[in-house]
């Protein structure tokens, strides 16, 4: 185990003897009935909560690269139809920002770097058979707004997801934690 790994540990053993976790009790529905699909980037971890008066209990967060939705029966799907029928979420915010790295990712030097790390075309074959092109998958997105008002379409035309569920899209000004609204149809 590396160091990084055993200092989370041992500041999780003292977090736990301290009892520090009792400020954070909640329950497993969210306050708001809100589910939030973000982006994963480091500058959201505590801004983004902070920006829109969440505290823990409120919304059902969901992170990934970009606040993307890869494809429409995977995880980010699947946690939103457990948010809206099992936990009484009503409404979902598609939240992305300013400067996101997913924006501009090159596909072909991703691949490079896993041939690098030992990946095997064989791998990256049987990755393309059971989802798609691997370079293509790992381009980047370009335009935020367009992103995220693809992910809304996405969720809103969504066959499993009953009309009743409210859909917003914004971008995040990843300093300010300034908010801005997507336009879409």
């Amino acid at each position: 185990m590396n160091e990084r790994v055993r200092k989370i540990l041992e500041y999780n053993r003292v977090f736990v003897e301290n009892e520090l976790y009792s400020k954070y009790a909640t329950s497993k529905f969210p306050d708001r009935k809100i589910a939030i699909l973000s982006c994963m980037d480091t500058r959201m971890t505590e801004l983004l909560p902070a920006a829109l008066g969440l505290k823990n209990g409120d919304v059902k967060l969901i992170k990934n690269a970009g606040a993307q939705i890869s494809h429409p029966y995977g995880s980010v799907i699947f946690s939103l139809l457990v948010a809206i029928y099992e936990l009484g979420v009503d409404t979902v915010l598609v939240i992305g920002h300013d400067d996101c790295g997913g924006r501009l990712l090159d596909g072909a030097k991703i691949v490079e770097k896993m041939r690098a790390k030992g990946i095997t075309q064989e791998a990256l074959d049987e990755a393309e058979r059971n989802h798609r092109n691997p370079v293509e998958w790992l381009t980047g997105f370009g335009d935020v707004c367009c992103a995220v008002e693809k992910t809304v379409g996405i969720i809103q035309k969504h066959p499993l997801i009953h009309k009743g569920v409210e859909v917003y899209g914004f971008v995040m000004n990843p300093e300010t934690g300034s908010m801005r609204p997507v336009k879409y149809v």
